[in-house]
């Protein structure tokens, strides 16, 4: 067993990371709340929905327009996700047709530094792993 995981099949939450390079350091249950956290935020439609509403507030049609081949449906189960999350407030106005707003708590707002990271690293490292792509996928056609 690693060290620091609670014996408990479903108990995570002493799952600790010593500082070394353990694949493991994050509990791989499926009932982990670290786990389900990191699968809630590493969703690439989470990810898009936290970066759109980075200090701004969005209506639910303008998110949409904003997400390129997000479906209706799928919108809205990230967006109720997140809002379960707490890292997304969900405002509805009380006019007729009714008006609903979507922006980030300050739990959400603490997220984006992280996801603004990995978007500037991506954009900074995206001809490398593209050239690895078609290295890989040269060596592929070409095996026997």
């Amino acid at each position: 067993m690693e060290v620091g995981t609670s014996k408990s099949p479903s108990n995570c939450e002493s799952t600790v990371d010593h500082g070394d390079a353990d694949p493991f350091q994050w509990d791989v249950r499926e009932d982990c709340q670290v786990r389900q956290i990191l699968d809630r935020i590493a969703d690439k439609w989470s990810l898009l929905v936290i970066a759109l509403l980075d200090n701004r507030r969005l209506r639910f049609t303008e998110l949409r327009r904003e997400i390129d081949g997000v479906s209706q449906r799928m919108l809205t189960v990230t967006l109720r996700q997140l809002e379960r999350d707490g890292l997304v407030e969900r405002t509805v106005h009380p006019v007729v047709p009714p008006r609903v707003e979507y922006e980030l708590t300050a739990l959400g707002s603490t997220l984006h530094a992280t996801i603004q990271s990995l978007v500037t690293w991506t954009e900074h490292h995206q001809a490398e792993v593209a050239a690895a792509r078609a290295a890989y996928d040269a060596r592929e056609t070409s095996s026997p």
